[in-house]
């Protein structure tokens, strides 16, 4: 039985190895009490997960973003990083001044040297090699 549920999975997930990775997945997930979307027929966890994957009662997609939210340990938010003018506003107000900002109050800008094509072809080029050794 799992042999023929194994070859029409793979009409769904086009790799062995994520296939394989998914359906562990899911039998893992039933195992701990998920509720199956397919007839169990007295197969066991693994079978019942590639059976649900062949007959496409769960998306392969959603298997995957699950198992990979459950793998990790640390989910990292992306926040928008704050404006420099409000955090100034904010600190002066925090420190119980109602001053308007002027254009001299802001911090500068940071500006990096820019070099021009040229330039940079005319370092490259006096460039050395590294000398050859024995130790390659």
């Amino acid at each position: 039985m799992a042999r023929v549920t194994v070859e029409d999975c793979i009409d769904k997930v086009d790799n062995r190895f994520e296939l394989v990775l998914l359906a562990s997945h899911r039998a893992r997930q039933i195992s701990q009490g998920a509720s199956i979307t397919v007839d169990r027929d007295n197969d066991k966890n693994p079978v019942v997960a590639l059976r649900e994957i062949a007959d496409e009662t769960l998306s392969p997609d959603d298997l995957k973003e699950d198992l990979i939210h459950s793998l990790q340990k640390h989910v990292e938010v992306d926040e928008p990083e704050p404006d420099p003018s409000s955090l100034i506003a904010a600190n002066a107000g925090a420190a119980g001044q109602d001053k308007i900002l002027d254009e001299d109050d802001l911090p500068e800008t940071i500006t990096f040297d820019q070099m021009s094509e040229e330039d940079l072809l005319a370092g490259i080029e006096g460039l050395v090699p590294p000398e050859k050794s024995d130790d390659y």
